[in-house]
């Protein structure tokens, strides 16, 4: 699998969200929810590698 650089972009996007929402939770209410958009995306990601490594039958 190649490198994602626009679902790397969000992974960074998401955890730039959770460390404004620590620093002052009035600048970013929500930001809380970059956690679960973070695992989200890393769950897709580890997906896919097992995917494409079952699909070319070298997965262990």
């Amino acid at each position: 699998m190649k490198f994602r650089e626009d679902i790397n972009a969000l992974r960074a996007i998401a955890v730039a969200s959770v460390v404004v929402f620590h620093f002052n939770h009035s600048w970013l209410p929500g930001g809380f929810a970059g956690v679960d958009v973070f695992f989200v995306i890393s769950g897709f990601l580890m997906t896919m590698i097992i995917v494409k490594g079952l699909e070319k039958e070298n997965f262990s």
